[in-house]
């Protein structure tokens, strides 16, 4: 599957099972993925389960390699094997955007340097197409190296929807869409009991994950939204009132 081919992505700040989840359906689509995961632990399996076409480093990291740094610490504080990454500096092609159809400064142009907000450009390192970020505190760093025309999608429940929409507004010069998804009652490992919402049962990191890529690849005109993946929790059903009853036995006709 060629989905996302010559996509390059960036997924960190995640704590759960979504942001793995989201980079396994790019790399099953054929993107070029750069994953940052907290733990050795969480490292060697993300490796495990991304396969060679994704790059899995320490969030400390992540600038490091997207400023074009040679990575020879990178391993040292993953704890664990990368794993080997397409999205390099002489690997990755360079040709049109996706969406805009524009050309794309690719991890090649290293002679170009990414910008900050609306601001100029300032330095040379990679790009992404797609960032995919817990919040906006953890992607507001990352932002000089997401292409012009690209999009973030924020994964986590916290944004609310102004600070969405005021982001948004902000990147809107540079072409990037900016959305969120607020997922709810995902199963997670170790997870106690807890209430279900009206559709029955708990999603699954999957699930977010699709609606996350969604945002990022097919919603090519929406920007500043915020999409619940919470099972109907947002919106808990409601019983339609009850008609009035009537009392019982025989009532006295008053004319």
């Amino acid at each position: 599957m060629t989905k996302y081919a010559r996509r390059r992505a960036l997924v960190v700040g995640e704590a759960t099972g979504i942001g793995l989840a989201i980079a396994k359906r790019l790399v099953e689509g054929g993107a070029s993925v750069l994953l940052a995961a907290r733990t050795a632990g969480a490292r060697a399996h993300a490796v495990t389960e991304l396969g060679s076409a994704a790059r899995v480093v320490a969030p400390s990291a992540v600038e490091d390699v997207l400023a074009g740094g040679t990575g020879a610490d990178t391993a040292a504080r993953t704890g664990t094997g990368t794993g080997t990454s397409t999205s390099t500096s002489t690997d990755t092609p360079t040709g049109t955007h996706p969406d805009t159809g524009t050309r794309s400064g690719a991890a090649t142009d290293t002679g170009a340097a990414p910008r900050t907000g609306t601001g100029p450009r300032t330095a040379p390192g990679l790009r992404v197409d797609l960032l995919f970020a817990d919040a906006i505190p953890s992607a507001r760093p990352l932002l000089p190296y997401v292409e012009d025309g690209g999009a973030i999608v924020l994964t986590s429940p916290t944004p609310c929807p102004d600070a969405v929409r005021a982001l948004a507004a902000e990147l809107a010069a540079r072409g990037i869409r900016v959305n969120a998804v607020a997922p709810g009652c995902i199963e997670a490992p170790g997870s106690g009991a807890v209430p279900l919402p009206p559709l029955g049962r708990l999603g699954a990191a999957e699930e977010v994950a699709r609606a996350a890529l969604f945002l990022a690849t097919e919603a090519t005109f929406t920007t500043g939204a915020r999409l619940p993946v919470d099972g109907g929790l947002a919106r808990p059903c409601t019983r339609p009132p009850s008609p009035p009853r009537l009392p019982s036995g025989n009532l006295e006709h008053t004319p």
